[in-house]
């Protein structure tokens, strides 16, 4: 009798697993086998998470080149594909762009940026459209940036003046060139966006100056909630929640100052009393637009603000990590800048500045530009994607739901798609047929399709402006007559990758 009732009861529990079995095989086992994309190893909970790196562009090229230019990771719970050829950044950003034109939620970008309201981390819909297209039509426009010519040519004039007087004080006077091209940067883009500068050494100077470096900060930070949403807590404990909520808060009452500023000044007093003449910056042009009901489409100061830190972040580092890169690898190939120099003083002709009316003699200029691009694109990640449908790419099937990736970096240096991807030639771009204006996917520094960066023309212009009149102006030497090739070129980490040590130089008035 016992021995029958262990019988029934395996039976029973036999039967048990073999319906589980069935249950879990047909709900589960898709009706067609799924061609996934190659994926390294992963771990229980994290993924591959441990496999990303401080310098997460080189640990990516490093795993591609096993698993292939189209690699799915899982970073947490969220699948994520990397994208490290010109081949697949073809296939993601023009014959699939429509698909992967929407961004993934990251929660840290979303608070800093009023839950998404720029242009550049903004959802793909009616929303994104309308503000990329006020962006394109009057902000940033050719005619836009050729308006403020006047102010590009300024502050460049002013950043030789004040090499040119640290070179008086001293002969050997050491110019911190990083700190230089960070306030030009910094100044052009605060004169076109708020009306004034902010670089000075005063209450209000130093407020904006911690402001914009905590906020770009912040968006390079990694985020573990983000991936591992019941790890969330960690950022509480850290003291990164805080961090936020704190440059949040700093951001918001700095820029609220700035829009009131300008509806006094529109109204003709400023904070005196005093009658002013109206500017045309950017947030003018955004106030306009906002009183203008035939847009059709409200414009909220929070819409205006988002699209204002979107400039400085666009506008302000990553042009500022260009300008210090480019004269790096210019300081540490003589040849180069040699070369570079004597196209400079040819069209100068004995002028004691270059205008941006001469930049288009200059196709040296243009090429040691796009090479140093090639090399070191100021975000080599470029700004996720996700994927809105599920979609065949290069056989592969990806699901809706999949972060996308593009390594810029590691596509800048693909063996398929360069010589020497090493090496610094900008030799290479002298019959001016590859562009970075995002129809050539082997060189995307600023992306490419729906979601490419409109900002791309206001930042070369003040890159070939600067990096013209640095070379015109001046010699280089190292202090202490250090050699070129001992030059430190290690990276920092971040959303955007900055030389890690400053350049100290020597300048020399030519």
């Amino acid at each position: 009798m016992v021995f029958q009732w262990h019988i029934s009861i395996f039976s029973l529990l036999s039967l048990f697993f073999f319906i589980v079995f069935l249950l879990k095989w047909f709900f589960n086992t898709p009706k067609t086998q799924e061609n996934l994309p190659p994926s390294p190893p992963k771990l229980p909970i994290i993924g591959n998470l441990h496999q990303i790196g401080l310098l997460p562009h080189r640990s990516l090229r490093a795993l591609a080149q096993r698993y292939g230019p189209l690699m799915l990771l899982h970073l947490g719970g969220v699948p994520v594909l990397i994208v490290s050829s010109a081949d697949a950044a073809h296939e993601i950003m023009k014959t699939h762009d429509l698909i992967f034109s929407n961004r993934p939620k990251s929660s840290i970008p979303s608070r800093l940026l009023y839950d998404s309201k720029d242009i550049a981390f903004a959802p793909y819909g009616e929303y994104w459209r309308q503000v990329k297209s006020i962006s394109v039509l009057h902000l940033l426009s050719n005619r836009r940036v050729q308006s403020f010519k006047h102010v590009r040519e300024e502050e460049t004039a002013i950043m030789i003046e004040k090499i040119r007087h640290k070179r008086s004080s001293s002969s050997s006077a050491v110019v911190n060139l990083s700190e230089m091209l960070m306030v030009l940067t910094n100044d052009v883009v605060c004169r076109v966006a708020l009306g004034r500068k902010y670089s000075g050494g005063g209450e209000g100077g130093r407020e904006f100056k911690e402001i914009l470096g905590g906020f770009v900060e912040l968006l390079g930070v990694f985020n573990v909630g983000d991936y591992i949403p019941w790890l969330s807590w960690v950022n509480r404990a850290n003291g990164l929640d805080a961090k936020v909520e704190k440059v949040v808060k700093g951001i918001d009452e700095f820029l609220e100052g700035v829009v009131k500023d300008h509806l006094e000044r529109k109204k003709g007093k400023n904070d005196d009393g005093e009658t002013v003449e109206e500017g045309t910056d950017f947030v003018d042009i955004l106030l306009e637009i906002q009183r203008d009901s035939s847009t059709g489409f409200p414009i909220h100061n929070e819409t205006i603000k988002a699209l204002i830190m979107d400039i400085f972040a666009a506008g302000t580092d990553t042009t500022f990590t260009a300008l210090e890169w480019a004269m790096a690898e210019l300081l540490t190939h003589q040849a180069s800048m040699k070369k570079l120099q004597n196209e400079v003083r040819e069209v100068a002709r004995g002028k004691s500045d270059i205008t941006e009316d001469d930049l288009e003699k200059m196709h040296y200029l243009k090429a040691v530009i796009k090479e140093t691009l090639r090399l070191h694109p100021p975000i080599p990640l470029l700004v996720p994607r996700e994927s809105t449908q599920d979609v065949k790419v290069m056989e592969y099937d990806i699901a809706a739901g999949t972060t996308v990736i593009i390594n810029a970096w590691a596509i800048g240096r693909d063996l398929l798609s360069w010589e020497e991807p090493e090496e610094f030639q900008p030799e290479r771009f002298s019959n001016g047929t590859i562009d970075y204006k995002g129809q050539h996917f082997e060189l995307i520094p600023f992306g490419a399709g729906r979601r490419g960066c409109p900002g791309t023309l206001f930042a070369i212009r003040v890159n070939e402006l600067a990096l013209a009149n640095l070379m015109l102006n001046f010699d280089f030497a190292l202090p202490g007559g250090a050699a070129w090739e001992d030059m430190d070129m290690t990276e920092t980490n971040g959303i955007s990758v900055h030389k890690k040590t400053p350049l100290l130089l020597v300048a020399t008035p030519h």
